[in-house]
This record gives C-alpha cells, structure tokens and sequence, in this order.
C-alpha cells in the first residue's frame, strides 16, 4: 500500500472504463481499476472500494482479502445484490447513489401512466397494421395511484403524479401520518385493508427487502381491479412474475409498465414478453443522458469528504438495506 495515499479501487465490468472526474484526485488517491476477476488481489491494503459496475456480487467472494476496507460506494440506488452477512456485521461504511435518479425515474412513472391513459402504445400497434381505429381514452386527473416505497424515488413519483392531477397513496414499512401526503400505510395491509383494490395505478418504488420480496404475487394482483395498471420500477424479485403473466392473460390487470425484472436482460422466452398488456423496457427508467457523469461526480464529492474526515452523504443502513430518512 502507498506509504502516503489512501487506495481506492474501481470495479468495472472489464477493469477499464475510468471515470475521468477521478483525475481531479490523482494527488490525493492511489487508485487501482479492476474487473470482477481482479477484485481479490486488488483489494489487499484498500481503504475504498466503489462498485461501478453496481450489480457485481463479486466482492462476496473477495471479501476475506478486504484487510483494509473501511468504505464501500455503490452507484446505484439499489444495494442488495452487494449485501451479505459478513458485510452488514463489519464496521465497513455502505453509501449509494440516492437522489440521482429520482426525477428521471418519476418521469419514466408519469410517462408510463400517460401512455396507458391514452392508448398510445395501442395507437402504435394500430399504426404498424396501418389500421385507423377512432378509440376513446382515460382522463387521468381524478385517478388513484398507490406507490409503494416512501423513499427518496417513491416520493419524487408521488409529487409528480398529484401534479398531474392524480390522487396518491403512499405505502411504506409502516403506517404514519405524512406532512406532504397524509396517512403512509403499511405494505402489509395493502391487501387485507383494500389499498390495491382501491387504484388504478399500482407502482413499486420499494428496495428489496425481506419484507417487499415477492411482495407481488397472485393475491396481490388478485385483489387490484381488473382495470389496474401495475408498473414496476423498483426491483424486480418484489414481483412474482409467473403470477403477473398469468394475471395479465386472465384480464385480471389492465396491462403493466416493466422496467425491471428478476433476470436480466430479461430471456427471450420468458412469457411476460408476449403477455397481454405488457410494456417492457431495458431496466432504464432512471439512465437518462449525462447520468455517469452525475454519479462519478457524487461519488467524488464524497470521497473529499472522506478524505477531509467529513461526514459522509447517503449512508446505507446494513440491516434495512437502504438509505433510512424516516422512522
């Protein structure tokens, strides 16, 4: 290890790929890039690990060579495919990149919602036949929606539909009165206490946890109404997506939004790609242009935090899985 620099090391899918913003800190960091293959070795005597490649679980088995490793950044907004039991109990700090997507992914939300509203990709589908087919559509001021997931990402989805005019609903971990938007309830009463039932938007904001996972399943679609739209931007094993295809075939849903799914990319065979009223997209409602640049530069910031003794920013509490800012 440099006698005089801390070490940082960059995992990317090949080992290349350097993110130019961590120039500005050559002086102040000896820095070491490496693909999955590499991390072990890479490892020994680094005191900063962040995972550019966000979805790697590589570092599971790299761990017993992390002999210095005091931070870990991710950058994403997701962190359980990096999680495990050795890490959550080390004294290792976890940050990710909450606030980057929350605006571009609400938007990806109110786009989806407008699409289903008024028919468009109907109208494309119409269009490809070159059939001119005069149809009505929905007014979508006046409807419910109920997202699922009060944290950053779910709260930015919740302002923008009730700017459009939509009613919103919040559910969380925990029923609780909300300053901005009344009474959050808890995602374990969805069912039994008629919150799906009672939208006609239906979309997961929320982390994976032991609580959201497969958190949609039949009861669940079950009991939305047969004119629901479901739309999935959060993680996709919150969905159990054989009982979604076979909600989507029986008329049970009005169709779904997908951008994200316990496979990916999703396989061609998979039956979701041919099921009634599914809109499938390459899990990139929040990568809009410039988006690497703003997560280079997060992470920079922090890391000069970091280096000046500072506090860090969005820190990731290990046993709930994301960034806590509420109780």
């Amino acid at each position: 290890m440099n006698a005089t620099r801390p070490v940082g090391v960059v995992l990317t899918e090949d080992g290349a790929g350097r993110p130019p913003q961590l120039t500005d800190l050559d002086e102040r960091m000896e820095w070491r890039f490496t693909d999955a293959a590499g991390l072990p070795d890479a490892l020994r005597g680094a005191q900063v690990l962040m995972l550019w490649d966000f979805f790697s679980t590589a570092l599971r088995d790299a761990w017993p060579h992390c002999d210095a490793l005091q931070w870990i950044h991710v950058t994403a907004a997701g962190v359980d495919s990096l999680l495990f039991d050795e890490l959550r109990a080390s004294e290792v700090v976890i940050t990710n990149a909450r606030g980057t997507f929350d605006r571009p992914i609400a938007e990806f939300v109110l786009a989806s919602v407008l699409a289903h509203a008024k028919r468009l990709h109907e109208s494309w589908d119409l269009q490809r036949e070159r059939t001119w087919r005069h149809r009505e559509t929905l007014r979508v001021q006046g409807r419910r929606a109920l997202v699922v997931g009060t944290g950053a990402i779910g709260r930015e989805i919740a302002g923008l539909l009730r700017a459009a005019g939509l009613q919103v609903q919040l559910a969380g971990r925990s029923a609780r009165a909300d300053d901005d938007f009344g009474q959050t309830v808890a995602s374990a009463d969805l069912i039994v206490d008629g919150h799906f039932g009672a939208a006609d938007y239906v979309i997961n904001a929320a982390p994976l946890t032991d609580q959201t996972r497969d958190l949609f399943d039949a009861e669940a679609f079950a009991a939305m109404g047969s004119g629901a739209h479901f739309i999935n931007i959060g993680r996709g094993p919150s969905v159990v997506e054989e009982d979604l295809a076979a909600a989507l075939h029986s008329g049970a849903l009005d169709g779904a939004s997908l951008d994200v799914f316990r496979s990916e990319p999703l396989p061609a065979e998979h039956p979701l790609w041919h099921a009634p009223g599914a809109v499938i997209s390459a899990h990139m409602s929040g990568d809009v242009v410039g988006w690497r640049e703003v997560l280079a530069e997060q992470f920079t910031d922090n890391l000069r935090r970091w280096l000046d003794a500072g506090e860090l920013v969005n820190v990731v509490d290990k046993e709930l899985g994301f960034v806590s800012s509420t109780p």
